[in-house]
């Protein structure tokens, strides 16, 4: 484990305490390298992304030197080996501290814990395996030895992204690989990533597009037909950099295939909680804003005055209310975190979904409460809780799993049972 941060300053304690969550040394180890390079890296950065709109390169530089750019590499491949509940405790240490980074991270990592830990769980002949192995392999050399970036855009502006109708970019098959075309929008790294790991439709003669034809293609940033377009100036997340990827007859080699053809519509189908790993972030932020709301209330808080306001009832009771949403959020999402796997139960797929919707509403509900209790004085940009405040709005709207399709999915199976209908 890299040992190049400082213990200069007093450490936060963890978001899931290592014992009362029952996690293994290991987990705690990579768990707590996520949080003091988030307190110590991440935190003085922060505003500086958000301000400019910027893309927070010198943070994934770091990354890279500390190791958590390969944190769901297998270990004999160089990286720290993390399982998928391992990667989102540390995400959400990682959002605590800058939501911008911790959302674009996860956009990088999908690339490996989807071709790695959660590939392994599913059906592949012999020799697919050992294909997609050395597949796999360069993806994680450039990782772990040269700190490659890889981006994962997702949208498109339609029901492709909601995992409805096939996706619109397609690639048709041409000697040595395939020859892409189509657009991506929100795409976070735009611009920064070294390869942007896309999924698109693979066209196949006169057939109708299908999502069974789904391919996930690492293509190289700097390859002819690759534009980015457009401007970045939203309301939160603004140091993602999220903007749109054009490709226009795109040349990308065989090798650069993240995933066999065909496995990705299994993992979709089989491995749902895939589609959770935005929610680290917002459980990470909502911790934040119940911190910030802690050190302002007792006089603690960098950049204010150290005038106490805990002793009025009504802040301790806005407080009370806050741990008590944070403390229902944390146990229903580590819950569903913990049942990540192939082939969950009807009501762990329905759990999954209450978990994402519950994480993505309460972080940013957390962070109202935050402001109307600790005052105007809250809202200066300044302070983080303001940028907290706008980052954490962001989550109920993102793809594939919005706090609409949750609630939409969730109703109809719980009343409906596979096959059924009214007719």
């Amino acid at each position: 484990m890299p040992d190049s941060l400082t213990d200069t300053l007093a450490p936060d304690a963890p978001i899931f305490d290592p014992a009362a969550f029952r996690l293994s040394p290991r987990q705690a180890e990579i768990i707590s390298l996520a949080r003091r390079f988030g307190q110590q890296v991440l935190a003085p950065r922060a505003a500086e992304w958000d301000r400019s709109a910027t893309f927070p390169l010198a943070n994934f530089r770091d990354m890279h030197r500390e190791g958590l750019l390969g944190i769901c590499i297998p270990e004999e491949e160089g990286g720290l080996g993390a399982d998928f509940q391992t990667y989102c405790l540390a995400a959400a240490e990682l959002g605590r501290y800058c939501g911008a980074t911790a959302l674009s991270w996860n956009m990088h990592v999908c690339s490996t814990l989807w071709s790695g830990p959660l590939a392994d769980d599913l059906e592949m002949d012999a020799a697919t395996r050992a294909e997609h192995a050395a597949r796999r392999s360069l993806h994680f050399r450039r990782i772990v030895e040269e700190g490659a970036i890889y981006a994962q855009p997702f949208s498109e502006g339609g029901a492709a992204a909601a995992g409805t109708v096939a996706f619109g970019t397609e690639a048709w098959a041409v000697p040595g690989g395939f020859r892409v075309n189509g657009k991506k929008i929100f795409a976070s790294l735009s611009g920064a990533a070294d390869y942007y790991g896309i999924l698109c439709t693979l066209r196949e003669g006169d057939d109708k597009p299908s999502r069974r034809n789904t391919l996930y293609l690492a293509v190289p940033a700097n390859a002819p037909g690759v534009e980015v377009t457009g401007e970045w100036d939203p309301l939160g997340m603004r140091g993602t950099v999220s903007r749109t990827l054009v490709f226009k007859d795109v040349f990308v080699p065989e090798e650069a295939m993240l995933m066999p053809k065909g496995i990705y519509f299994q993992a979709a189908s089989r491995w749902p909680h895939m589609f959770m790993t935005l929610t680290p972030t917002y459980m990470g932020l909502a911790q934040a804003a119940y911190d910030f709301t802690v050190r302002y209330l007792r006089g603690e808080q960098p950049g204010t005055p150290p005038v106490k306001r805990r002793m009025y009832p009504t802040k301790q009771i806005a407080l009370a209310e806050m741990r008590v949403t944070l403390e229902q959020t944390k146990a229903l999402w580590f819950q569903a975190i913990t049942e990540a796997r192939a082939d969950p139960s009807r009501e762990q797929v329905q759990r999954a979904w209450a978990a994402q919707y519950t994480v993505m509403e309460n972080a940013n509900a957390i962070a109202a409460k935050a402001i109307r209790t600790c005052g105007g004085q809250a809202m200066l940009k300044s302070l983080p809780l303001e940028r907290i405040y706008r980052d954490s709005r962001c989550g109920s709207l993102m793809l594939p799993w919005t706090a609409e399709i949750c609630i939409d999915r969730l109703g109809r199976d719980c009343l409906y049972n596979p096959g059924e209908t009214d007719e």
